[in-house]
C-alpha cells in the first residue's frame, strides 16, 4: 500500500514542536481542563482527558501541576474557562488549513487569526470550507526501517483501518479516532514505538508547493502555531525542502 512520502515534513514539524517546548505546557493544560470540564476529571472514564495527561506526562508535567488544573477545570478550583473553536482558511496555492484553538476570549482569537490569514497570504474561510478535505482519525506513524509486516499484522489485529507505507519506508496506521487508544497500546506492547501518535484531522488529498511558494507557506503556518490560543495547526500541504 503505498502514499505520497511525509517523512520530511514530520521530522519538520517534529524540530518545530521541540523548539517551542516552552509553549507546549500552555497548550495541554488547555486540553486538560477542557477535556475534564467536557468529560470530568476521572481519567479512567475519559479517553480524552486519558491522552492529554499522557501528553503533560511527556512534557515532563509535574503529577501536582495536572491534577490542579483538572481540580480547577471541574469546579473544585477557581480557573478560567476556555471554549473550543474551530478556524478553517486557505494558504499559499490553495491548500487548505484547520486551526483547532481554545480561548477565553473569542474577539482576541478571531481577530489574532484573521490578521496572520491576511498578512501572510492566506484567507480566512468560513466553517466547513476546507474540512471536507480532511478525516478525523487516530494515526500513527512509525520511522523508516520499522517492520511493515509486524506492524500491519499488531495494527489490523487491534482494530486499526489501515496501513500505508510511503516510498521511504515510514509507515502510517490510520485508526477510528474510537480505537486510537486501543491501536496504539497493542502496538507499544508489541515493542513498536511510533515517532507521532496522534488523534488528528488528516488531509485526503495534498498540495505540493515547491520554492518561493513553500517557503510562504511555511512561513504562515509558522505564525498560526505561534499564536498564544492556537493548540493545533493541520493543512494539506506538501512542502518540497
Amino acid at each position: 500500500m503505498a502514499g505520497h512520502s511525509k517523512w520530511a515534513n514530520i521530522q519538520h514539524r517534529k524540530s518545530r514542536q521541540d523548539e517551542k517546548r516552552q509553549r507546549i505546557w500552555t497548550r495541554v493544560v488547555r486540553e486538560i481542563m477542557v477535556a475534564a470540564r467536557t468529560g470530568g476529571g476521572d481519567p479512567s472514564a475519559n479517553p480524552r482527558l486519558r491522552m492529554a495527561i499522557e501528553k503533560a506526562k511527556a512534557a515532563n508535567m509535574p503529577a501536582d501541576t495536572i491534577k490542579r488544573n483538572i481540580d480547577k477545570a471541574t469546579g473544585n478550583l477557581e480557573g478560567v474557562n476556555y471554549e473550543e473553536i474551530r478556524y478553517e482558511g486557505y494558504g499559499i496555492g490553495g491548500a487548505a488549513i484547520i486551526l483547532d484553538t481554545m480561548t477565553d476570549n473569542r474577539v482576541r482569537t478571531v481577530a489574532e487569526v484573521r490578521h496572520a490569514f491576511s498578512k501572510y497570504g492566506g484567507n480566512l474561510g468560513t466553517e466547513g470550507s476546507v474540512a471536507f478535505q480532511f478525516k478525523h482519525c487516530g494515526q500513527l506513524i512509525f520511522a523508516p526501517g520499522t517492520s511493515e509486516d509486524k506492524v500491519m499484522e499488531v495494527a489490523l489485529e487491534a482494530g486499526a483501518e489501515d496501513v500505508i507505507t510511503d516510498e521511504e519506508g515510514a509507515i502510517e496506521v490510520i485508526t477510528a479516532p474510537g480505537d486510537f487508544e486501543a491501536v496504539k497500546n497493542a502496538l507499544e506492547a508489541a515493542g513498536l514505538k511510533p515517532e507521532v501518535a496522534e488523534v488528528t484531522m488528516r488531509p485526503e488529498n495534498t498540495v505540493a508547493l515547491a520554492g518561493e511558494d513553500a517557503a510562504r507557506m511555511q512561513k504562515l503556518l509558522d505564525v498560526l502555531e505561534d499564536l498564544d490560543d492556537v493548540q493545533a495547526v493541520y493543512h494539506n500541504a506538501e512542502l518540497e525542502e
